[in-house]
């Protein structure tokens, strides 16, 4: 009998143990879930924070690490130059690459942005993806002389019904014809 009394009490011990750090992770999880959540930030606003933090040298060499590709080095920028955290400069520097930002500085607001025909479009240090696509038809705009407020006016245009002036307004943005301009804002119908 008292062979036996060794083993059990050993598995009695284990069994406390497992049932006592079951409890302590359960009380951790809850007290996780019962703290106040963050209010969800936008890609497009955490883009727009991120980039109010960086110089203008900052801000083109990291877009010029973010064309080339080289998103770890992109990474190691923002990092370097805000003090923000390893996930933080990785989230940030994802939002900047998928909502491209320009450079507005810090001493004054943005100036509103008029569309004068006889100035030359402002170029970003970044290309600009858009892609419009109905059914199997799809078409894609791709230049440097665009960004989410253009385009965000263009697409404005087209659903206001002024679909020439919406053409107009890529093609003086973009490197395409005005027929393939007209094409793409078609494929805006939504």
């Amino acid at each position: 009998m008292e062979s036996l009394l060794a083993p059990v009490l050993i598995l009695l011990a284990v069994i406390a143990g497992v049932t006592l750090a079951a409890r302590a992770i359960s009380r951790r999880k809850a007290a996780r879930s019962a703290e106040p959540a963050e209010p969800a930030i936008t890609p497009a606003e955490l883009a727009r924070t991120a980039a109010a933090k960086l110089s203008e040298e900052e801000h083109r060499r990291l877009y010029a690490l973010i064309a080339q590709g080289q998103a770890m080095a992109a990474i190691k920028l923002y990092y370097e130059a805000t003090g923000e955290g390893l996930r933080a400069s990785r989230d940030a520097v994802g939002a900047l690459a998928s909502h491209p930002q320009p450079y507005r500085g810090t001493e004054a607001p943005p100036a509103p942005v008029e569309d004068d025909e006889d100035e030359e479009p402002q170029r970003f240090p970044y290309r600009y993806r858009a892609i419009a696509s109905k059914g199997d038809v799809t078409r894609e705009v791709s230049s440097n002389m665009l960004n989410d407020e253009i385009y965000g006016r263009i697409r404005t245009l087209a659903r206001s019904g002024d679909t020439e002036g919406a053409a107009t307004a890529l093609t003086r943005h973009s490197d395409i014809t005005l027929k393939q301009a007209r094409e793409f804002i078609e494929l805006l119908d939504d």
